[in-house]
């Protein structure tokens, strides 16, 4: 029960300010808890970051994956694999992951991170064979690589609406860069 309330008052802190917020005073704060507490359920920071990536990923990729499943024709697939993507972007959930970009986690928890990011990336490799792509894997990769910069992007605040950064991936996915 504290161990959740723990990781709920992490990503609140995450989407309020980001990795900087994160702090075990401020989760001690958050949830009631006395910061030696909070040191019986997390060894660290990355810790935190570990467990809610590890849990909250896979709610993550299994809601692209549905958006995907709804899909028809593979247009339509990596289509819903984009809007999906970055539709979570506001998601309290989705600071979560983009909080392991700060660097501060071990070499094991960075590599079961990648698995899970791979498992994303496998979603997309039959649509983009069916697409006629001769290396889908590969297209795959680089695909994940302009959602990911959407992403940041949005993340950024960007002075274009998200939903114009969402239009404008969509686009490239969809047509390269001819517009």
């Amino acid at each position: 029960m504290q161990r959740g309330a723990l990781l709920d008052a992490a990503r609140s802190l995450l989407s309020e300010g980001g990795t900087e917020a994160l702090t075990f005073p401020a989760l001690a704060e958050r949830t009631g808890l006395a910061r030696s507490s909070v040191y019986e359920y997390f060894r660290s920071r990355a810790a935190v970051v570990e467990e809610l990536c590890a849990v909250d990923f896979p709610v993550w990729a299994a809601e692209i994956e549905a958006a995907m499943e709804r899909a028809e024709p593979p247009e339509a697939k990596v289509e819903a694999y984009v809007r999906s993507q970055l539709a979570l972007v506001g998601d309290r959930r989705h600071r979560a992951v983009v909080a392991i970009s700060a660097g501060e986690l071990d070499a094991g928890a960075r590599e079961k991170i990648r698995a899970a990011h791979g498992g994303l990336i496998a979603m997309i490799v039959e649509a983009l064979a069916a697409l006629g792509q001769e290396q889908p894997r590969l297209a795959a990769m680089l695909l994940q690589g302009v959602v990911d910069a959407a992403v940041r992007r949005i993340e950024l605040g960007a002075a274009e609406d998200p939903e114009v950064i969402t239009e404008t991936a969509l686009a490239i996915a969809l047509r390269g860069v001819r517009g």
